[in-house]
């Protein structure tokens, strides 16, 4: 980009994240301080398209490969919040996207694995993630209503896609005492949030949280 007096211009992306954490998110009702460090850390910029760079830090959904999108900032930020994560522990994605939420993750947990129906967009995570260092994420092209059982039982599950109900395969890979955080909804645009807490070995506990529109949960157990 160049300016009107002809010198090259390049965005000041990290002053962009910083305003982003502070405004969008910290002046909001996101307060966990290791989310609003990740968000500060992870460069946005990296998993959005070329084109639409210069937006990335705008609290706004942006285009993706394969026709999909990546969630604005701050639902990113509230639905990992939500779930409360500890530096020990192991997080299943449903819908890994461009791969910028599961890089959010791994700063704040242990182990992240991510599950994407779009192989295209499963490769494009995977390269993104390991370009830029991500080594404690892994990428799998699939079905994510069945989770990814073998890395099973994990603290926290994150589904970017609404569904009419949870999974059952999503439920039974949670630890007891961990807690999912997914859009749920007779409607495949309009979900609200809802949070389960599985307290004991057959008790989950259900909590609603924000209304939400999420692009719908493609599988066996979802549309």
């Amino acid at each position: 980009m160049d300016d009107p007096a002809g010198q090259s211009t390049v965005p000041d992306y990290a002053a962009r994240r910083e305003q982003m954490v502070r405004n969008q998110l910290a002046e909001r009702d996101i307060h966990d301080p290791a989310v609003l460090a990740a968000m500060g850390q992870v460069p946005r910029e990296a998993f959005v398209l070329q084109p639409y760079r210069a937006y990335a830090y705008d609290d706004t959904p942006l285009p993706i490969p394969a026709n999909q999108t990546i969630s604005q900032p701050y639902i990113v930020a509230y639905m990992i919040a939500a779930l409360a994560l500890r530096p020990e522990d192991k997080v299943l994605e449903i819908g890994a996207g461009s791969g910028y939420a599961a890089a959010v993750l791994s700063r704040i947990a242990r182990e992240v694995f991510t599950v994407e129906r779009h192989r295209k967009l499963a490769d494009f995570a995977r390269e993104r993630l390991a370009g830029l260092g991500y080594v404690n994420v892994q990428v799998r092209h699939g079905d994510g209503t069945r989770g990814w059982p073998e890395h099973a039982p994990y603290e926290g599950i994150i589904v970017a896609a609404g569904g009419p109900a949870v999974p059952a395969s999503l439920r039974d890979q949670l630890a007891v005492g961990g807690r999912l955080v997914m859009p749920v909804g007779r409607s495949r645009r309009q979900q609200h949030l809802i949070r389960v807490t599985h307290t004991e070995e057959t008790v989950y506990r259900e909590e609603m949280l924000v209304p939400v529109a999420f692009v719908p949960l493609i599988g066996d157990e979802g549309w």
